[in-house]
Formats: structure tokens, C-alpha cells, sequence
């Protein structure tokens, strides 16, 4: 166990009491269980997630503040090194404790009462507040999927506060830790037609999911098929001008 102090709180991290009974609530819609898997395929198809990566989606992380348990379940995160057997974090997850704090923390926002903004600092402390002075997550987005509006907040070295990005001239945020481009894209996928969060590289190339993987590969196929008929069709032209002059041409 480690600690530190923040605010009026003393914070340790704390392996979640076993008998800690964790909420279980449904997720707020039906489109947020596709938005997240969504950001670890294309992460995992591009070997850009490691084996001790974690990308947890409505799952408890956890932090002890004057001995109080505080569990949020952020839509998606980012860590990149879990230091413990994954059978110790199925429950919930424990920054400084079991591995990394995240690098990034995703909401999508919904009809609720807009928990994704609460800087209550009081017990238990509001969303904002938690990944910004207890978990100190260097970035923090808030999506809406429905507008396709992306927030990115960075939090500052100077001031240890969350301040909203800009996105560069293609409106993708830069993720340093993850080297990485996070930004929207509109299409389908999964049967749903809208706007999803994407990654692209350095090199503003994006990271492809699996069916774009497979029609890459289709379309690389036949550019291949038509390249050897072409071919094959300049041989015979080449053999039919050889016999014309007379000669027999050689297989």
C-alpha cells in the first residue's frame, strides 16, 4: 500500500475489499458496449497493444480516500502495464497498487445528469475530480456519440488541472503517451450507422478493424489477379507477334 495527499484527503491504494459489494448498474445505452470494443480492436489488430495492456470498459478503478473505498467505472481506459496476474484484477483495479495509472480515460455521454463534468471534491468525490486530482489521468475525453462531439483534456503539469485541447487540422487529438491520434469517424460498423472514436499513427494512417483488415486484403488480392492477367495477356500478344515474324517462342 501506498500513499499520498490530495485536497483534504489522504489517498492509499488498496486491493477492493472482498466483500465489497460493487453497483451494477446496466450501461446508460445500447450503442456504448460497440463504441468501446470498438477502440480495442483496431489497438489490438495493429499490434499497438501490449500483453500487459489493459483496456477495461465499465469496469471498477479504485482508490482509498481516509479509508474510504472509491470505485469509478470509466467507459473505456487505457492502461498500459498491469504489474499483477489478470486473475487479481478481475474484480476492479487498483492504480500504483496492481500496475499503472491509465493514460487516458473515455466517457460517452448520455441522458444523465452530466456526472462526466462533477469536480465535487466532497465524499464520494464526482467523475472530474476523481481522474483529475486522485487518479491525476493525463487525459481525459467526454464523447457524444449522438452529435459526434469529442472533448480532449490534457491535464497541465503546472497547474495539475484538466485544460481542453485542439485538435489538429484533421480534428484528431494527439495521445503522447499512447503515440497515437484519437479523433471521430463516421460510418458503419457492427450494424450501426454514426459517429465512433478512432486511432490513427504518427503518420495520420488509420487503424484499421477487422472487416477493413479483410477487405484490404480482398482488394489487395484481385489488383494481384488483374496484375497476372494483364500479364499473362501481354505474354500471349508478345507469343502471337514472335510467330507472326516466324518464330517459335520459348515457354
Amino acid at each position: 500500500m501506498t500513499s499520498t495527499v490530495t485536497q483534504n484527503y489522504q489517498i492509499t491504494w488498496e486491493k477492493l475489499p472482498d466483500d465489497y459489494i460493487l453497483p451494477d448498474d446496466p450501461v446508460d445505452n445500447i450503442n456504448q458496449p460497440a463504441l468501446a470494443a470498438a477502440l480495442t480492436q483496431s489497438l489490438e489488430l495493429a499490434g499497438k497493444l501490449p500483453p500487459n495492456a489493459l483496456t477495461p470498459t465499465n469496469y471498477g478503478i479504485c482508490a482509498t480516500l481516509n479509508g474510504q473505498t472509491v470505485v469509478k467505472a470509466p467507459d473505456w481506459a487505457y492502461i498500459p502495464n498491469i504489474s499483477v496476474d489478470r486473475k487479481e484484477v478481475i474484480r476492479s483495479y487498483t492504480p500504483q497498487l496492481e500496475g499503472d495509472i491509465p493514460v487516458i480515460v473515455i466517457e460517452f455521454l448520455s441522458d444523465t445528469d452530466g456526472g462526466e463534468y462533477s469536480i465535487k471534491p466532497t465524499y464520494p468525490p464526482g467523475k472530474w475530480f476523481f481522474y483529475e486530482c486522485i487518479l491525476k489521468v493525463p487525459n481525459y475525453a467526454i464523447f457524444e456519440p449522438a452529435s459526434g462531439n469529442l472533448e480532449v483534456y490534457r491535464l497541465d503539469a503546472n497547474t495539475g488541472r484538466y485544460s481542453l485541447q485542439t485538435p489538429n487540422n484533421h480534428q484528431h487529438y494527439w495521445i503522447a503517451e499512447m503515440n497515437l491520434y484519437l479523433g471521430v469517424w463516421q460510418g458503419t460498423h457492427e450494424n450501426r450507422t454514426g459517429n465512433w472514436l478512432r486511432w490513427w499513427d504518427g503518420n495520420e494512417q488509420l487503424l484499421l478493424w477487422g472487416f477493413e483488415l479483410v477487405e484490404q486484403e480482398r482488394q489487395r488480392a484481385e489488383l494481384e489477379k488483374q496484375r497476372a492477367e494483364q500479364e499473362r495477356q501481354r505474354a500471349e500478344r508478345l507469343a502471337a507477334q514472335l510467330r507472326a515474324a516466324g518464330i517459335e517462342p520459348q515457354d
